[in-house]
């Protein structure tokens, strides 16, 4: 479970909700329930999504963002590592393609691994085959975050929509002696719309959009790692050797302790 994720977007919630009871006085929470407001801001992103990405793909980006707040994204590069120095390992000491493959866990080793041990691509052929399907992977799912990050910016313009229809109504209707005592509660429902547009980019389609185009740069150093080891599992290289190669790609904090990793101790 993705725990930071989670506190920070429950505390994103708290830090609206708790701008919204300090600042209305009266306490009239029931202002910001506006249906056509909600209907105007929400349906017209809903209508804007299906026409500039598919109504289907939106969902499926939705269910992807909410999946990987709840179980985290968070790649654990040093397991991936100590299980590609483990195929390696294994692979030197005489243990079949297959067998191996019946052990890993992670899908995109796992299918490196198959083709490898299909043998009808060539060496060069197939590890080059693996870099486009690395990269393809990480434009598939970084277009679905630049998608949702163009979305971010019709909350905020439908918003203003349900305002400026508002004010075009209240002004429509002024006339009479008390007609003054009922501008400010009306420009207040007014702005409601705004508002709405506003926490619907800035606290749910913006990060949302930050959150996919972070996965999508993970999976694809994840993967780029990966194609690296099969090529080193190929040529048989040594687990220690394995792990300083595939260290390369990461931060030093980052790194696998191989040492550490293979019993040798820290010295």
């Amino acid at each position: 479970m993705n725990i930071f994720a989670i506190i920070g977007f429950l505390f994103l919630v708290s830090v609206v909700v708790a701008g919204i009871i300090t600042t209305i006085t009266p306490k009239e929470y029931h202002l910001f329930a506006d249906l056509p407001a909600l209907f105007l801001v929400i349906g017209g992103t809903l209508a804007v999504g299906a026409i500039t990405v598919q109504v289907n793909k939106v969902g499926v980006l939705f269910k992807v963002f909410f999946v990987g707040l709840a179980k985290g994204h968070r790649i654990n590069y040093v397991r991936l590592i100590q299980e590609i120095m483990n195929c390696s390992e294994a692979y030197r000491k005489g243990e079949t393609l297959p067998e191996i493959i019946k052990k890993t866990k992670d899908h995109f080793l796992k299918e490196s691994l198959q083709l490898l041990d299909d043998n009808v691509i060539r060496s060069e052929d197939l590890f080059e085959l693996l870099e486009i399907r690395a990269k393809s992977m990480f434009e598939h799912y970084n277009e679905g975050a630049m998608h949702f990050k163009s979305l971010g910016k019709f909350p905020p313009a439908f918003g203003l929509m349900g305002t400026v229809l508002g004010m075009i109504a209240l002004l429509s209707n002024l006339g009479g002696a008390d007609a003054m005592k009922s501008i400010g509660p009306a420009m207040g429902t007014c702005l409601v719309a705004t508002f709405l547009g506003i926490v619907l980019a800035n606290v749910v389609v913006l990060p949302m959009s930050e959150s996919l185009a972070q996965s999508a740069k993970e999976l694809y150093l994840k993967n780029k790692i990966i194609v690296i080891g099969v090529r080193l599992i190929a040529e048989k290289t040594n687990p220690m050797v394995v792990a300083e190669n595939l260290n390369s790609y990461l931060l030093p904090k980052d790194r696998i302790d191989w040492k550490k990793a293979a019993g040798l101790g820290g010295k």
